[in-house]
């Protein structure tokens, strides 16, 4: 049916509700037809055509007045599909305001008009006085238990095609009310009525065949043919299959997600649970989908390595532990007269295009870019995750940075490194809901201080003795620059540099 309703909408949207009636007529016809047959056969009567006859005459106008095609909220609509200007927005709220008021109008018309219906063919087949009473009030009951099993899940099936139209990819129809009863009591409700009105005719046919006392096999036979040909396909179609698109959708949206595919929504198109969980479904999605924009955005400011330990870690921020890393200091050479002689823009630029040669060097190396300092960088080794040789990793950064800006910027740019061993404090600081991680210790300012070296000893990259001896492959080519005394030190510390030849023979095999 779902393909008969998709088809119809695209094919008719503009008249939609006129092309549902027309689909209605031929719907609505089988059971109250076999239930006027039932009715003559009971009274012993041959006036089949007849009730025939009353019964299509009756079918038409019964569903005209449920359904109402082409007024209140079909109007709207039915305009949007024609392209006229209509808030989408209320276009599908018009078609919440459609189902609900068929199916109140199916429920309380069908007990009328299907009693009225029963009394004139009963009065056709010869019955009268109490009995024609009788039939009406049947005919009332199995009226309004056939309106109950058919129209919420009838309903939902046909205005499904309008509503994903409507809505699209958007988030409209994810705040709006659902109906109640809930899914779940309508189905309760929809066993109930095939189960009543398949006893009612059961017990008719029953009376119908004079050999049924003779042959209680007939009970058998009589109870399965209502089964198949009525409470199979009305419990099947009006209820379950209905459901089985929102789930089918519910199941390919979790895989999608599974998947790592936030881009999707599910189409609300239920008016019970089922659209409630859609719609539930849809909000969860689009925080998972902000959550991963805000971790790849965390990661992008405070570098991945952090990103992803505080996302593990949760509120467990760190709280301040002692490491053994490497720590290195980038700088920019003389580049104060630069900024002076350039705009705010090409300052930046500049900047910019040095840290997109550091900071995927420190990364592929198993580093993490602390902090930018002006026109340089502090880079860690070791914290905050652990890190096996540290010390090599760094020098093979250093020696990938320098490089790398050599060809990019030839002698415009260039840079000193310093590099340095120890043990820092690596923690969280700040306050007032602003935290920062930080390296705290000797060995931060000791890196700074040699980093500033480099512009004495004319060296690229300078290593102290800590991190010569923290190395794990020491290389050939070190030169010892001898012992210097750094600003805030007592004691000289001893720096080595690279030759170059050694310096390209380590970055070809890092």
């Amino acid at each position: 049916m779902d393909r008969i309703w998709q088809w119809t909408w695209d094919r008719y949207g503009a008249r939609y509700s006129w092309a549902l009636y027309a689909i209605g007529i031929p719907f609505f016809l089988p059971p109250y037809l076999f239930w006027a047959f039932l009715i003559v056969a009971v009274e012993k009567s041959g006036d089949y055509l007849e009730a025939a006859a009353v019964t299509v005459v009756a079918v038409p106008v019964l569903a005209y007045v449920n359904m109402q095609p082409g007024l209140g909220s079909s109007r709207l609509v039915e305009k949007w599909a024609a392209g006229r200007e209509v808030d989408p927005a209320k276009a599908l709220g018009a078609t919440y305001a459609l189902t609900r008021g068929a199916v109140a109008r199916v429920v309380g018309y069908n007990g009328i008009c299907v009693g009225l219906l029963s009394v004139v063919v009963a009065a056709m087949a010869g019955a009268t006085g109490s009995r024609l009473v009788e039939y009406g009030i049947l005919g009332a009951l199995i009226g309004t238990a056939f309106g109950l099993s058919a129209a919420h899940g009838l309903m939902e099936a046909a205005i499904r095609p309008a509503r994903g139209a409507i809505a699209g990819d958007t988030g409209i129809g994810d705040s709006l009310p659902r109906s109640r009863p809930s899914f779940a009591a309508w189905s309760r409700v929809l066993v109930l009525t095939v189960v009543f009105v398949n006893a009612v005719d059961g017990a008719m046919l029953a009376a119908v065949f004079d050999r049924v006392p003779e042959e209680p096999v007939l009970f058998i036979a009589i109870g399965c043919a209502l089964t198949l040909g009525f409470g199979v396909p009305y419990t099947l179609g009006l209820v379950f299959s209905p459901s089985l698109q929102p789930i089918r959708d519910l199941a390919d949206g979790t895989e999608r997600v599974a998947a790592g595919d936030y881009s999707q929504r599910l189409p609300v198109v239920q008016d019970d649970d089922l659209g409630a969980l859609a719609a539930s479904f849809n909000r969860m999605q689009a925080g998972l989908a902000e959550r991963q924009r805000l971790q790849a955005a965390f990661g992008t400011y405070v570098g991945p390595a952090l990103a992803a330990r505080l996302l593990e870690q949760g509120d467990d921020v760190f709280t301040g532990e002692r490491r053994q890393v490497t720590v290195m200091f980038v700088d920019i050479r003389d580049f104060t007269p630069f900024a002076e002689a350039n705009t705010a823009e090409d300052t930046v630029a500049r900047l910019n295009a040095l840290f997109e040669i550091v900071v995927p060097a420190v990364v592929d190396a198993g580093g993490h870019v602390n902090k930018f300092l002006g026109d340089g960088a502090l880079a860690v080794f070791g914290a905050p995750n652990d890190l096996a040789d540290h010390a090599d990793a760094a020098l093979g950064a250093a020696i990938a940075i320098h490089h790398r800006v050599a060809e990019r910027f030839g002698g415009e740019l260039r840079i000193g490194i310093g590099i340095n061993t120890g043990v820092v404090i690596a923690g969280t600081i700040g306050g007032g809901g602003k935290l920062e991680f930080t390296l705290i210790g000797d060995t931060v300012n000791v890196a700074a201080r040699v980093e500033q070296l480099t512009k004495t000893t004319d060296d690229a990259i300078l290593l102290t003795q800590q991190c010569v001896d923290a190395l794990a492959s020491r290389p050939p080519g070190l030169i010892d620059r001898g012992f210097h005394v750094l600003k805030g030190k007592s004691a000289a510390v001893q720096v080595f540099g690279l030759d170059q030849e050694t310096d390209a023979r380590v970055e070809l095999t890092s």
